[in-house]
């Protein structure tokens, strides 16, 4: 989106973030803050520096070396700064930096940073006005706090997995770890509004952020059946505990998914498969009983959709304003024309030259046409210009 007023530098330009995080949570986390304009800084140890730098794919260059897709995807539009904060002389660089910062990113687990002398309050000691923000598996207090945690893990501790997959077989994980991404936009949401606070009052503020809140968090619903029933929730592959026909199925080449959510919806729905008496069917006139009856149905309307490939039923439910979809896989959907349309996916370079594609920032703003205005950092390639930059 742009405008006459369009900014390229974006809305939260001046914005200093210091991130000491890898893998996924915390450098999604600071994601977030670098594509919308903030100059993220990624502390990473001298040694390597963030593990998911080794992580494939890797782009092979004949002159630069090897270079990390996946880190590619989450450190764009970052610095890096390579720091021992166990050396003296480093731990030394690393104060004046948190004294000129806004926020501090770390993932480490608790109590591991106040040991180095970096824990919230010794920070708050250099800088009043700082946001901490800490994102942990399990928080900062409580009995799991020290817990090792993955994010297959909490997601099997968050109840997550026993609503993941198909009824009668195994829970299992997300193919998406919802878990660092859920538990990443409660950082940067909440860390931007204690940011916003310290700038109207000059204190600052320890962001206590866990995977396992996130996921709650966002089991809204599931969370709330429990409370409403005493039971908890159970597996229904792709079905939906309150709606019918809420599910994927399969037809005479792919599968596809419908969601009929409401009476009309069910009605135009009966039309399309030329069967209008189901409509009426005591079993099937209200959307509680569909949902209580959904086994029943999607015995009915299985073999119906089998006659014919999902492209035909895909059109005729669009025709009705039915929601309904293909089940894609990463490179149909990647490679869609809306996707395309919608500017989603763009190019970076790598410091190794390799020139790849990424999705980008995937929210619209008037007033900011989002670019990727730095390329993913090499390890340590901002030492000096920070410092400088910073005046720390």
């Amino acid at each position: 989106m742009s405008d006459e007023t369009t900014d390229t530098r974006g809305p939260l330009a001046g914005l200093r973030v210091l991130e000491f995080a890898q893998i996924a949570a915390g450098p999604f986390t600071g994601s977030l803050f670098a594509d919308l304009g903030a100059d993220v800084v990624k502390i990473e140890r001298p040694d390597g520096g963030d593990g998911m730098r080794s992580w494939p794919p890797i782009h092979h260059s004949a002159d630069g070396g090897d270079f990390s897709g996946n880190f590619t995807s989450l450190n764009r539009n970052k610095r890096s700064v390579a720091l021992d904060i166990k050396n003296a002389d480093d731990a030394a660089r690393f104060r004046r930096l948190l004294a000129k910062a806004d926020l501090l990113i770390e993932n480490f687990r608790p109590g591991a940073l106040a040991r180095s002398g970096f824990g919230y309050e010794d920070c708050r000691a250099i800088n009043p006005r700082l946001v901490y923000c800490s994102i942990t598996g399990y928080g900062q207090t409580g009995p799991y706090s020290q817990k090792g945690a993955f994010d297959v893990t909490v997601q099997a501790m968050s109840g997550l997995m026993s609503v993941t997959g198909e009824s009668g077989g195994p829970p299992v994980k997300c193919g998406v770890p919802v878990g660092d991404f859920a538990a990443g936009l409660y950082a940067a949401f909440v860390s931007l509004a204690a940011v916003n606070r310290a700038r109207e009052t000059g204190v600052g503020a320890h962001v206590d952020c866990s995977l396992l809140g996130a996921l709650l968090g966002v089991s809204a619903l599931q969370t709330s059946q429990f409370f409403g029933t005493g039971a908890p929730p159970e597996r229904l592959g792709s079905r939906h505990p309150r709606n019918a026909p809420y599910q994927g199925f399969e037809s005479a080449d792919r599968p596809f998914t419908i969601a009929a959510g409401n009476d009309k919806l069910w009605r135009d729905t009966c039309a399309v498969v030329q069967r209008p008496e189901l409509a009426d069917d005591p079993r099937f006139r209200t959307q509680s009983l569909r949902a209580a009856n959904q086994g029943e149905l999607a015995d009915i309307l299985q073999p119906i959709f089998l006659t014919r490939s999902a492209d035909h039923w895909l059109t005729e439910f669009d025709a009705r304003g039915i929601p309904c979809a293909p089940i894609n896989d990463f490179r149909e959907i990647l490679e869609d024309e809306h996707v395309r349309q919608a500017g989603w996916i763009t190019r970076t370079e790598m410091p190794n030259g390799a020139d790849v594609s990424t999705v980008g920032f995937p929210v619209g703003l008037t007033g900011f046409n989002y670019s990727i205005r730095r390329r993913p950092p090499a390890l340590g390639e901002h030492d000096e210009d920070v410092m400088s930059e910073w005046h720390a």
